[in-house]
């Protein structure tokens, strides 16, 4: 991932996940920019489109001046992408911190069946990202990963074909994290 700021615009030289309007590579100007938070694990901006694009975290200084200058506002919001991969950290929860997680999820608007659903679907990608690709994260898992996973090369093709056609993948991934504006 690269990126390059000038005084309107924030060039992307290269972006690594298939189905974003700047993969692989692309441009965004203030005015389509809805917010940003520079302070995330992985600095991100959300755009109108409601799309969230993740910049080099080296580049956080670069962001927030960004977009001091231009007038976008800072904001932070609930991460459900994180609740959502949980159980595919290498770390043990014990059945009290399931129901917090459950509970903070229902509370976001998500019905149990679509939780399930959701990590059903992903739980081959996710195996075969954090415990067979070896990177054994036991923090945090979010869109950023998840988006990793699906495009890393070390996963098997076939798994990632399973997840459907990337954009349309991407797409949907991307309308989870919108859910939280």
């Amino acid at each position: 991932m690269e990126v390059v700021f000038a005084e309107k615009h924030i060039r992307f030289l290269y972006y690594d996940f298939r189905g974003a309007t700047v993969h692989p590579t692309g441009m965004v100007t203030p005015a389509q920019i809805r917010d940003a938070d520079w302070k995330a694990i992985r600095p991100e901006i959300r755009t109108t489109l409601g799309e969230t694009l993740f910049l080099p975290s080296a580049q956080r200084s670069e962001l927030e001046r960004f977009c001091v200058r231009n007038g976008v506002a800072r904001r932070s919001r609930f991460d459900a992408w994180a609740d959502l991969l949980e159980p595919f950290l290498d770390t043990r929860f014990d059945p009290e911190d399931e129901r917090a997680t459950l509970t903070r999820l229902r509370e976001a608007g998500f019905l149990s069946r679509e939780v399930a659903e959701i990590r059903r679907r992903l739980t081959p990608l996710m195996h075969a990202y954090n415990f067979d690709a070896m990177v054994w994260e036991w923090a945090h898992l979010g869109l950023c990963d998840l988006l990793n996973a699906a495009n890393a090369p070390v996963i098997p093709p076939g798994i990632q074909n399973e997840l459907g056609e990337p954009a349309a993948f991407y797409a949907w991934t991307m309308m989870i994290a919108d859910r939280f504006r």
